[in-house]
C-alpha cells in the first residue's frame, strides 16, 4: 500500500481544494446518517410501547440531552393531543429529512470528487504523452510500439478504474467507519468492542485471498502489450503479409498469444469476483455473532441496551459493514491498479539520457560553421559505430557523406540534434558545444528531410506548416511552389484542405516526399539534413525532388547523405565512411583522381 499513497501523493497535489470539500461533505454525510438512524429509537419506541414520557421543555442547546428531552417532549405532546399514529408519523418525517441530508451532502461529495479522480487521470494521460515527446530516440528502439500504446490507453484505464477510483473510498469510508463506530459506543461500549474483535479477522482472511492478484494482473497487461504489438505491425505491415502468402501464420501467432491472454484474465476475474461472495459471506457471520451477542445481553438483563435502541444500533452497524465490504473489494482493485502503474512508471521514470542545461545558451542562427571533434559513439556500450571522427563544415557548405549501409553516416547526422549523446569527444556549433545549447533552440537550426517522407493523417497545409507556430496562405503555397508540389495539390480534390491519409498513404512517393521539402523550406532552417532524401524513387520524381532540393540547399549548410552519387557530384566536401570512420574526404575529381574507396563505388555504381 506504500506505492499506493506514493501514487496517489504525486497527483493529488493541485486539487487539495476538492479534497477538503470532498472530506467536509463526506463528514456531514456520516453525520446525517447516524442522525437518520437514531430517529428510527423514538419510532420503535412508539412501536413497542417502549417511548419516554417528557412534560418540560428545557432551553435548547448543542448538549445532546437538551436536544434528546425537547424532542420528546414534542412526540409525548403529539402522542397525548392526536394519538401514537400521529407521532409515529412526526418521527418519521424527521427521519425523511435527516436521510434527505444525509443523501444531499453524500451527492456533494461525489461530485467533487468526481472532478478530482477525472483531472489526475488527465494529468497521468498528458504526463505520458510529454514523456514520450521528451524521451531519447534509442528508448523506442528497444520497446515495441503496442506494448507503449498499452500502458499509455489500457494502463491508464486500469489505474483509472482502481487506483485513482480508490482515492473516493479512501476519502469517505475511514470517516464513516469513525462516525459508526463512535455511535455504536455511545449506544453500547460492551456490544461495540466485542463487534471490534471480529472485523480484523475479516480483514485479515480477505487480504489473504488477494495476494496474487498483482501479479497475475501484471502477466495480463504484458500480454496485451505484445497483443497490441502484433496488431500495430501486422497493419503497418500488410502488404507484406499478403505478398508472402503469411495471412494464416499471422493469425495463428495472434491466436496463440491472445489464448494465453484470454487463460491470464479467466484467473484474474476469477480470483477478482471472489472478493464479493467472500466478503459477503463473512459479513453476514459477523452480523449474526453480534445479533447473538447483543441478543443475550438483552435476555439476560445484562448491559442498558433497549430493544429499540439494540435495532438502531444493529441499523449502524449494517451501514459499517457496506464501508468495510469496499475496503476489501479495493485491496483487490487496488492491487490490479498498481501492476498497471509499474508499467505506465517504466515510461514516466525512465532515464533520459539527454540532459539540458537549465541555463543553457539561446541560438537563433549559426554563425560560423560546426565542428566534429574526435567523436566516438556507441549504442550499446560496446560496439563503436563511430570512431574518433573528426569533420569541419563551414557556414553555407554542402558536405556529403556516402559509404556502405551501417557504416556510420545516420548516427553522425542524428547526432547533430542530440538525438543521441557521443560517448566520447565534443559536437560545436559556432565554437561551442552543442550541449551548452538550449535543445529547442539547437534542433530550431535544422530541418530534416528523411528517406521515408514522414506525414501525419492531417491536410496538406497542415502537415507543411507542421512545427511552425504562425504560417500563412501565402507562406505554405510558397514553400510548396519551391519544392515542386504546387501543382499536383491544387489538382487534389480540396487543394490545401486535402486529407493525405495514414502517413501520406493517398499520396504517391514523390509527392510525399515534396509536401516533406516543403515542410522544410517552410521552416527556412539553418542547417539542412538529407538522408537518402531520393532513394526510394523513380526517375522523374527523382528529377522533380532533386530539383526542389537544390533551390532548399542553396546558400544554405547541408549535410547529405546519399547513395547514388550522381546527386552529390557538386557537394563541396564528400566524406567517404567505412566501419564507423571516415576514410577519405575531398571534392568528386578530387576522391575519383585517388582511385580509392568513393571511385570503387562510383565504378559499381556505372557499371
Amino acid at each position: 500500500m506504500r506505492y499506493f499513497f506514493q501514487v496517489i501523493g504525486r497527483y493529488i497535489g493541485p486539487y487539495k481544494g476538492a479534497v477538503a470539500l470532498t472530506l467536509f461533505f463526506n463528514i456531514l454525510s456520516a453525520l446525517f446518517s447516524v442522525l437518520s438512524m437514531a430517529l428510527m429509537i423514538p419510532v420503535l419506541e412508539i412501536i413497542f410501547n417502549e417511548s419516554q414520557e417528557v412534560y418540560q421543555l428545557v432551553p435548547w442547546s448543542v448538549d445532546g440531552a437538551a436536544i434528546k428531552n425537547n424532542f420528546y417532549y414534542y412526540i409525548t405532546e403529539i402522542r397525548n393531543t392526536y394519538g401514537q399514529g400521529s407521532a409515529l408519523l412526526y418521527s418519521g418525517l424527521f427521519m425523511v429529512i435527516g436521510t434527505a441530508l444525509k443523501c444531499s451532502t453524500a451527492y456533494l461529495a461525489s461530485y467533487t470528487s468526481i472532478g478530482l479522480r477525472n483531472n489526475m487521470v488527465l494529468d497521468i494521460r498528458n504526463q505520458i504523452f510529454a514523456k514520450i515527446l521528451s524521451l531519447p530516440v534509442g528508448f523506442f528502439s528497444n520497446e515495441r510500439k503496442g506494448d507503449i500504446m498499452q500502458r499509455a490507453t489500457g494502463d491508464v484505464g486500469e489505474v483509472e478504474g482502481s487506483v485513482v477510483s480508490s482515492i473516493d473510498m479512501f476519502l469517505k469510508n475511514p470517516i464513516l467507519i469513525i462516525v459508526y463506530l463512535c455511535s455504536m459506543l455511545v449506544m453500547s461500549p460492551q456490544l461495540t468492542l466485542f463487534a471490534f474483535l471480529l472485523l480484523p479477522v475479516a480483514g485479515t482472511v480477505i487480504g489473504r485471498i488477494g495476494k496474487t492478484l498483482k501479479k497475475q494482473s501484471r502477466e495480463g497487461q504484458d500480454k496485451m502489450g505484445e497483443l497490441l504489438g502484433i496488431l500495430e505491425e501486422t497493419i503497418s505491415g500488410l502488404r507484406v503479409v499478403k505478398a508472402f502468402n503469411a495471412e494464416q501464420r499471422t493469425e495463428k501467432l495472434y491466436s496463440r498469444e491472445a489464448g494465453k491472454y484470454c487463460q491470464i484474465a479467466k484467473r484474474l476475474s476469477r480470483r477478482r469476483d471472489l472478493a464479493h461472495p467472500v466478503s459477503e459471506l463473512l459479513g453476514t457471520i459477523v452480523v449474526v455473532i453480534v445479533v447473538w451477542f447483543g441478543g443475550s445481553l438483552i435476555l439476560n438483563g445484562e448491559g442498558t441496551l433497549s430493544v429499540a435502541v439494540f435495532l438502531a444500533y444493529l441499523g449502524i452497524f449494517y451501514q459499517i459493514i457496506n464501508p468495510a465490504k469496499a475496503f476489501s473489494s479495493a485491496l483487490y482493485s487496488i492491487q490490479k491498479g498498481m501492476a498497471a502503474m509499474e508499467r505506465i512508471d517504466k515510461i514516466l521514470l525512465a532515464d533520459d539520457k539527454i540532459f539540458e542545461n537549465s541555463n543553457g545558451l539561446e541560438i537563433k542562427r549559426l554563425q560560423t560553421g560546426i565542428e566534429y571533434r574526435n567523436v566516438t559513439f556507441s549504442y550499446t556500450g560496446e560496439t563503436d559505430v563511430l570512431k574518433n571522427v573528426s569533420l569541419t563544415i563551414p557556414k553555407g557548405k554542402m558536405v556529403a557523406l556516402v559509404g556502405q549501409s551501417g557504416s556510420g553516416k545516420s548516427t553522425f547526422v542524428d547526432l547533430l540534434p542530440r538525438f543521441w549523446d557521443i560517448s566520447q569527444g565534443s559536437i560545436l556549433i559556432d565554437g561551442r558545444d552543442v550541449k551548452e545549447y538550449r535543445l529547442h533552440d539547437l534542433r530550431g537550426l535544422m530541418g530534416n528531410v528523411n528517406q521515408e517522407a514522414l506525414l501525419f493523417n492531417d491536410t496538406i497545409y497542415n502537415n507543411i506548416a507542421f512545427g511552425v507556430d504562425v504560417a500563412t496562405q501565402e507562406q505554405v503555397e510558397f514553400a510548396a511552389k519551391v519544392a515542386n508540389a504546387h501543382d499536383f495539390i491544387m489538382a487534389s480534390e480540396n487543394g490545401y484542405q486535402t486529407i493525405i491519409g495514414d502517413r501520406g498513404s493517398k499520396l504517391s512517393g514523390g509527392q510525399r516526399q515534396r509536401l516533406s521539402i516543403a515542410r522544410a523550406v517552410l521552416r527556412n532552417p539553418d542547417i539542412l539534413i538529407l538522408d537518402e532524401a531520393t532513394s526510394a524513387l523513380d526517375t522523374e520524381s527523382e528529377r522533380l525532388v532533386q530539383d526542389a532540393l537544390e533551390k532548399l540547399m542553396a546558400n544554405r549548410t547541408s549535410l547529405v547523405i546519399a547513395h547514388r552519387l550522381s546527386t552529390i557530384r557538386n557537394a563541396d566536401l564528400i566524406c567517404v565512411f567505412h566501419e564507423g570512420e571516415i576514410v577519405e574526404k575531398g571534392t568528386h575529381d578530387e576522391l575519383m583522381a585517388k582511385n580509392g574507396y568513393y571511385r570503387k563505388l562510383h565504378d559499381m555504381q556505372n557499371v
